[in-house]
């Protein structure tokens, strides 16, 4: 059995990827540090004496999350 193979009709062209100036950059990555901050804040320590939410309820919507990143809740 012969085997065979056709040849590219056309020349693949490489493409230079130009880098992203850190002024694009800067805006997005100081909004999602302080983003993840106040997630980790809620996860880890709304609750007790240092509870800016009366009650609850937080605790309860990230309870799960607690246990999964190793936070002590009980």
């Amino acid at each position: 059995m012969a085997q065979s193979t056709a040849a590219p009709t056309t020349t693949p062209t490489t493409k230079t990827l130009t880098p992203l100036p850190l002024r694009a950059i800067a805006p997005w990555a100081v909004f999602f540090g302080v983003l993840m901050l106040v997630l980790l804040y809620f996860v880890g320590a709304e609750q007790g004496a240092t509870a800016l939410v009366s009650g609850e309820g937080v605790h309860e919507w990230v309870h799960d999350a607690r246990h999964l990143l190793g936070f002590p809740c009980h």
